[in-house]
């Protein structure tokens, strides 16, 4: 429902007018979802490495031997966004994880944004709870897309069929809206990625790039529609989400059944991954983890490391496969539009939870120092 009513109201032709030569700043613009062809902002994380050259805020950055150009937030200070957007309205469609993190920055960005959902639905509820006014700043679908210039599509796998007089354009931040909004308050900022479907203005690259600054972006990556489709729908299957879990769940899983008590398999699977090794992974590379771990350590890891990638690259070349073949794509979209999804989805999770790995997880975390009292 809500991709045909987006469709519709696009085309209305009231929006139309937004597109008229007298009007030539309306654009589409989304958080990046698979299958919507709408502009659309997103964004990606790299880590910045070599030496930089500084071209009118554009970097040249050596990536491992590859130049990439990358943009950066320092280039578009709030005042300079303030005035770039001074005669637009930012209508954001969908307030899930992404709509909550990227709506909240924009908004304390000082920027004009309101808010489209369905009404009186779980997103419009949240929505009033982080203070956003119906009839002000929080409207139906329909009437958002009306009162917008800039349109920003993050509905989750949306198909929509766009004009093509406007703009279109990709914003990916490379994380959960709660994480871009985390950053944004920390002061810092979340990496992203930036595509260009559609350029009617001459200016849709640098809207994506101020865009992308506005909702919180610290980097900003350049990229294609495709390329960020494929990786990202395969990078949250694999390593990000899907292939973790299922590692997690094979190690605690043998540990159970060799006799291993709860906690312990929890704390050799999960809580000395994620509290002590990946933050060095994350500070400095693998290399670095290494060289903090015991030499015992270091062995065994090199050695079973390259058995690990041998048995598991066969199952990501399946998983990448899938996903340009359109299968994950098709998948999600059967799924996430049955009028019984959020029920289904919560079936899941509850699943999830009631495992008992997460349910020794939970005692677990509770012993760590700041979870006292």
């Amino acid at each position: 429902m809500a991709s045909r009513s987006l469709t519709r109201a696009i085309r209305s032709p009231l929006a139309r007018q937004f597109v008229s030569p007298a009007a030539q700043r309306r654009t589409i613009v989304s958080t990046f979802f698979p299958g919507v062809r709408t502009t659309i902002a997103a964004s990606a994380k790299v880590a910045v490495a070599g030496p930089a050259r500084q071209t009118r805020g554009l970097k040249t950055i050596d990536f491992a031997g590859t130049k990439e150009e990358v943009y950066e937030r320092e280039d578009w200070p709030r005042e300079k966004l303030l005035d770039y957007f001074k005669d637009d309205t930012l209508a954001l469609i969908g307030y899930g994880s992404q709509g909550h993190g990227q709506g909240l920055n924009l908004r304390d960005n000082g920027l004009n944004v309101i808010i489209g959902v369905r009404k009186n639905g779980a997103s419009w509820k949240e929505a009033q709870e982080d203070g956003w006014v119906p009839g002000t700043n929080l409207f139906e679908v329909d009437e958002a897309i009306k009162r917008g210039t800039i349109v920003m599509n993050l509905l989750n796998l949306t198909n929509v069929d766009v004009p093509k007089d406007i703009d279109v354009i990709l914003v990916a931040p490379k994380g959960s809206g709660r994480t871009v909004r985390s950053l944004f308050r920390e002061g810092r900022g979340i990496n992203s990625s930036i595509a260009v479907l559609q350029d009617v203005t001459g200016k849709a690259e640098e809207k994506a790039v101020a865009l992308g600054v506005a909702v919180g972006s610290g980097y900003l990556y350049k990229t294609t529609f495709e390329k960020e489709v494929f990786s990202d729908l395969y990078g949250e299957r694999g390593c990000l989400m899907g292939g973790i879990h299922g590692m997690f769940l094979a190690q605690y899983e043998v540990l159970r059944e060799r006799g291993h008590s709860p906690s312990e398999a929890f704390n050799e699977t999960v809580e000395e991954a994620t509290q002590s090794l990946y933050p060095l992974i994350g500070a400095n590379g693998m290399d670095w983890m290494y060289a903090a771990c015991s030499t015992t350590a270091r062995r065994g890891a090199i050695d079973w490391g390259a058995k690990f990638k041998d048995a598991l690259k066969p199952v990501f070349n399946e998983l990448y496969d899938s996903v340009k073949d359109g299968t994950e794509t098709k998948r999600a979209l059967d799924y996430n539009s049955q009028p019984d999804y959020r029920e289904k989805y919560e079936g899941e999770m509850q699943d999830i939870r009631d495992l008992e790995i997460w349910r020794a997880g939970k005692a677990v975390r509770a012993l760590r120092p700041e979870n006292q009292k």
